[in-house]
């Protein structure tokens, strides 16, 4: 078993914290632990975008609750809206979400992404002890 200070990162104070290369791998359950935190951070930018879509889709576009709940997952998610927005406040908004949602979506990929990139570029750039063949 690593001892836990090799496990925890050095500057592991934030919650990003990655190791570095010349640390040693971590072990699965301190990935899984990072993966669950950072897919909880996923979570809450999803909840965050969504939440914002549906206030601006009820508030400024009128329409009903699950309505806007609809329209702002379905653009949230790229697949188009649903409802068609009779005001020019309304499709100003929709436009503004849509260019949000593009841009969010792939900020949340990346996030939800970014350990297991990290975990297979540290893999293939640990530096090898000197007695190791491999």
């Amino acid at each position: 078993m690593v001892p836990l200070k090799d496990r925890v990162p050095p500057n592991s104070r934030h919650w990003a914290a990655f190791e570095h290369r010349t640390s040693p791998l971590l072990d699965r359950i301190a990935f899984m632990r990072r993966m669950l935190r950072f897919a909880g951070v996923a979570a809450v930018l999803v909840a965050g975008s969504l939440l914002l879509g549906v206030l601006g889709y009820h508030f400024v576009c009128g329409l009903s609750w699950i309505d806007a709940l609809l329209n702002a997952s379905m653009i949230l998610t790229g697949m188009g809206p649903v409802n068609e927005i009779a005001t020019t406040a309304g499709k100003v908004f929709a436009s503004a979400y849509a260019l949000f949602s593009g841009v969010a979506f792939l900020s949340i990929v990346a996030v939800l992404l970014s350990p297991l990139a990290h975990r297979l570029l540290h893999r293939l750039h640990m530096e090898v002890s000197d007695g190791d063949d491999t």
